[in-house]
């Protein structure tokens, strides 16, 4: 069967949400409820009906995100699930093939994602795109910085309620987005999911706190955690932090938060998740493995126009090489194209040369914000290298440093 897909609006929400509690197992509380609601462009979320049925939707939020050497406007996909009474129906497929021809439409060339099932996303040309790294101390108090870490002695650390100085947060968020490919910036409605404090949102670990580091030009970092307090059964403080965020202008400023984080009293643990996979705390530590380090998938990241994507970004070094893009979703990439690129500047126009190197789409928005992921392709077997060094050469422009992570999660 053909289901139809349009957009919904606001009085189909019941619907809609529906949708999401059956497919993700999890009901919102009435304040995540209405805060969800008030950040959905609606104008922008698609559903498909069974009669009058929503079996199956998935949405949008425009976003301003970091790439290597600029800002674009990038599609951040969310919000994707089928009710379970109707998967194996195609809906899904019909849905995202909707959703890239929408945003194509819209112009944007770059769509990521947060990915529930990384084993989905890959058949609709989404590539892993960056990495992040979760932190577990145990005893942090003892865990010691190199000798040669940096400081301040103009920083102070100041205790204040994330509410009352959301400006100084926002300005020091503001001022650090564009470092990083991945991060995006943040309106006020994504502020005020960052400080949502109602009890559904503390996990039971109590509210959300906050500690700045300033002198007197103002704030030059912040970091947002909360503290499950505990005892033990002999009356030994056994309390957890967990660190929600931690941003900062300068590296002194930077050291300073993470040890007022790793020495904070009664404390015996520290977890911090979402954090870049080349944090600077590993270099700050005197023994990294005190940090006890896991990793996951972060965003995946898509080319929905291969040409005007590529000629977005900066590139590491020089590369002249011919494309051919595999791409049987959006066929309009399906073709070869040459990209001359360099750090001054990126052309990448169609042609009929011979390529170089022949990739799935996938591969190149597994590469597009720095992550540098086309090697490992190439030694897998997805990749098919024409030319000798090519696919070394593409890879090494495409490398950016720091390397891509967004953080919060859309």
């Amino acid at each position: 069967m053909t289901y139809p897909i349009r957009p919904i609006d606001e009085s189909q929400w019941p619907a809609f949400a529906l949708v999401l509690e059956e497919g993700f197992g999890w009901r919102p509380n009435p304040a995540q409820n209405e805060r969800y609601k008030a950040e959905t462009e609606f104008d922008r979320t698609l559903a498909v009906f069974d009669g009058d049925l929503i079996a199956g939707v998935t949405s949008i939020y425009s976003l301003t995100m970091t790439v290597p050497g600029g800002q674009l406007p990038v599609a951040g996909v969310t919000a994707v699930s089928v009710l379970p009474s109707h998967r194996r129906r195609g809906m899904l497929s019909s849905l995202m093939r909707r959703q890239l021809s929408d945003i194509r439409e819209r112009g944007e060339s770059v769509a990521a994602l947060y990915t529930s099932e990384a084993s989905i996303y890959g058949r609709y040309g989404y590539g892993r795109a960056s990495t992040s790294l979760s932190f577990r101390f145990r005893k942090p108090g003892g865990t010691p910085f190199v000798a040669n870490a940096p400081s301040d002695p103009s920083l102070r650390l100041r205790v204040a309620k994330p509410a009352d100085v959301r400006a100084d947060l926002e300005k020091v968020f503001a001022s650090v987005v564009a470092r990083r490919p991945g991060r995006y910036e943040r309106n006020a409605r994504y502020w005020d999911g960052v400080l949502a404090d109602e009890e559904a949102d503390q996990g039971g670990a109590g509210p959300l706190r906050s500690v700045l580091a300033e002198d007197d030009g103002g704030v030059r970092g912040y970091a947002l955690f909360r503290i499950k307090s505990s005892w033990d059964a002999d009356g030994i403080p056994d309390g957890e932090v967990r660190l929600q965020e931690l941003e900062a202008a300068d590296p002194a400023a930077y050291a300073l938060l993470w040890r007022s984080v790793l020495d904070r009293d009664l404390v015996s643990r520290v977890e911090a998740g979402a954090r870049p996979v080349d944090d600077p705390l590993l270099a700050l530590l005197a023994d990294p493995r005190q940090a006890r380090a896991g990793w996951t998938d972060e965003l995946w990241v898509r080319l929905v126009e291969v040409g005007a994507a590529l000629a977005a970004r900066s590139y590491s070094a020089p590369v002249d090489a011919v494309i051919e893009v595999e791409d049987d979703v959006c066929p309009w990439n399906a073709r070869r194209w040459r990209l001359t690129a360099g750090p001054a500047g990126a052309e990448c126009a169609p042609v009929d040369d011979r390529p170089d190197v022949t990739l799935p789409v996938a591969s190149l928005g597994s590469a597009y914000l720095g992550d540098g992921m086309l090697t490992e392709h190439l030694a897998a077997g997805l990749v098919r290298e024409h030319s000798p060094g090519a696919l070394r050469s593409l890879a090494t422009a495409m490398s950016w440093s720091p390397r891509p992570w967004a953080g919060l999660t859309f």
